[in-house]
């Protein structure tokens, strides 16, 4: 959400920050702001040490901790571009994009190594969705399944287990 103006809060938390800082400035107790805004006596303290140390600006949003992004907002987009071409142009056979491709591509294109775990979240974060393969063992007969499956699914299915057995759920 943008700020409409410098002075304005950017959410109701830091609204309520800076409304605990304006009456402990005009002499409010800790525990009378701390019930009028409906948070405990610590949690004004707090915001009264952050205030005192830092001013206004110590009251404010602070950004969460962590390092800058490894892919620029221009390489992300780029990434999306390049993931609607298919992983065909980039070697992959199949047209299943798996968050070890994007990762590879990822490398390929921008020099840049992320596990495939965090791929995830990117690929999340540009509204697009990572595919998992469907296997099939390669001997696979499906006449001799369904063939297995008329003659012994329905014995499987009516055998009850006994008295005292775990159950599978």
């Amino acid at each position: 959400m943008p700020r409409h103006h410098k002075n304005e809060p950017v959410d109701w938390r830091e609204g309520r920050r800076l409304r605990a800082g304006e009456l402990h400035q005009q002499g409010w107790k800790q525990k009378d702001i701390a019930a009028a805004l409906g948070v405990t006596q610590g949690a004004v303290s707090q915001w009264i040490k952050r205030g005192n140390h830092g001013g206004v600006a110590g009251l404010r949003r602070r950004t969460a901790p962590g390092s800058a992004p490894r892919l620029t907002i221009e390489q992300r987009e780029q990434l999306r571009v390049e993931r609607t071409k298919g992983p065909s142009p980039f070697g992959f056979v199949g047209e299943a994009w798996t968050t070890k491709r994007v990762a590879a591509v990822i490398q390929e294109l921008f020099g840049v190594s992320y596990h495939p775990a965090h791929v995830s979240r990117i690929v999340r974060a540009l509204g697009l969705s990572s595919q998992v393969p469907q296997t099939h063992a390669t001997q696979r007969d499906a006449a001799a399944i369904a063939a297995w499956h008329a003659a012994r699914g329905p014995a499987l299915k009516n055998r009850r287990k006994p008295k005292g057995a775990p159950s599978s759920g």
